[in-house]
């Protein structure tokens, strides 16, 4: 079947964000990364940055990050934590961006809030340790934190957050209809195997 809508999850610096990119462009499709952010930040009133950070990430690697967030005030964000309501915001800018039209949507849990639709084809991009170091290296340069340090905090805060929302296990191959090493496989061939799926090909 034609797929009309594609989720990308991605452990950081795979190049899963570069893969939905390049297949949109190559698709036609609307792609929603930075622009989904600007459109939360509408639906909310946060700040673009607080949703970068706060939308797909836990404050920490702890599987407890959210059992002492603090409850909103009754009438302020419908007495939901911060951390609650930018996810129920966030959902509901991703059920209407798919009801939109044709698009790649990366990252937000995506995968798991579309997944009742036939439409939907599931990816997750993944590549070894060594491969990913380096390339946050090249793309981000040098930080305090060495890069096998900034790997594991981005993908244990995104795991957490993942889990928490879903009650699923982020990376559990049985959650996507697609599993892929950008080392093993290629950055553009990615690309033209999601490419030949989404068109039946």
């Amino acid at each position: 079947m034609a797929y009309r809508i594609i989720t990308v999850s991605r452990q950081f610096g795979s190049g899963g964000r570069s893969v939905g990119k390049k297949l949109a462009e190559k698709l036609g499709y609307a792609y929603y990364d930075k622009e989904l952010v600007k459109q939360v930040s509408l639906a909310t009133g946060f700040a673009p940055e607080f949703i970068e950070e706060k939308g797909e990430y836990a404050q920490s690697r702890s599987k407890l990050s959210y059992l002492f967030t603090t409850v909103g005030t009754a009438g302020v964000m419908n007495g939901m934590t911060a951390a609650d309501y930018l996810y129920t915001m966030q959902r509901k800018v991703i059920l209407d961006l798919a009801e939109k039209g044709d698009c790649v949507i990366v990252g937000r849990c995506a995968d798991y809030i579309l997944r009742d639709r036939p439409d939907t084809l599931h990816a997750f991009i993944h590549a070894p340790v060594p491969y990913r170091a380096e390339r946050i290296v090249r793309l981000y340069g040098e930080s305090e934190q060495s890069p096998e340090k900034r790997l594991a905090d981005k993908d244990g805060k995104r795991r957490v957050n993942y889990e928490h929302f879903t009650g699923r296990t982020w990376g559990a191959a049985e959650n996507y209809d697609i599993s892929l090493n950008t080392e093993s496989i290629g950055e553009d061939a990615c690309v033209e195997l999601l490419y030949r799926i989404v068109k039946g090909e």
